[in-house]
């Protein structure tokens, strides 16, 4: 089962008109009371990437929850405080093992740095994170807007038009292309694309 990123935030659309936002398990559990009384189709987006997710809405409130959990777990806080005294050893850091590979001459280089190679990797990434942060965010909203945007609007007028203009970073004009779109769905796309730079 796949993880989800960071930003846990979920839209749940019926027909062209937004139903609900919030967290994953509201949204869920307002879907599941909804759904049977829909003729339109609703389908709920995670808002960090703008694609579209299915929660098993089965069962009981608490079963719905749940499972819901399983799929989205609660953030890890990188300046959490231990909850109790911390004992020998190393700190408990959510560190994650993964395999990396590199040539020997860059293995050199990073044992050869104070604290070794995972001091090292972790520093130079952090540093990477922090001088492309804001292009980073940039691409990851416009990304999302246009998952959300192709899902909801692809056949809608100037769709073509639009995607152009949103990868073209021209705000205006993008704005402009899609004002007369249904007003739920043109508001989202806006703030999945430009939330960050308001």
């Amino acid at each position: 089962m796949a993880m989800i990123s960071m930003h846990r935030t979920f839209t749940a659309f019926q027909g062209q008109r937004r139903l609900v936002s919030g967290a994953a398990g509201e949204v869920a559990l307002i879907v599941k009371r909804v759904a049977p009384r829909s003729d339109e189709a609703i389908i709920i987006f995670e808002d960090a990437t703008g694609r579209s997710i299915d929660f098993d809405l089965r069962g009981g409130d608490r079963e719905v929850l749940a499972r819901v959990a399983a799929l989205v777990p609660p953030p890890v806080e990188e300046s959490t405080l231990p909850s109790e005294p911390r004992g020998r050893g190393r700190p408990k850091l959510g560190v994650v093992a993964r395999e990396v590979t590199l040539l020997p001459r860059h293995w050199e280089w990073l044992n050869a740095q104070a604290g070794g190679a995972s001091v090292a990797l972790r520093k130079l990434v952090d540093e990477a994170r922090r001088a492309s942060g804001d292009k980073d965010r940039e691409r990851q909203a416009r990304d999302a807007a246009y998952h959300f945007m192709s899902t909801m609007a692809g056949n809608l007028p100037q769709f073509e038009e639009a995607s152009r203009a949103l990868f073209a970073d021209d705000r205006r004009r993008f704005t402009g292309l899609i004002a007369d779109w249904p007003t739920d769905i043109r508001d989202h796309i806006v703030k999945l694309a430009y939330s960050d730079r308001a």
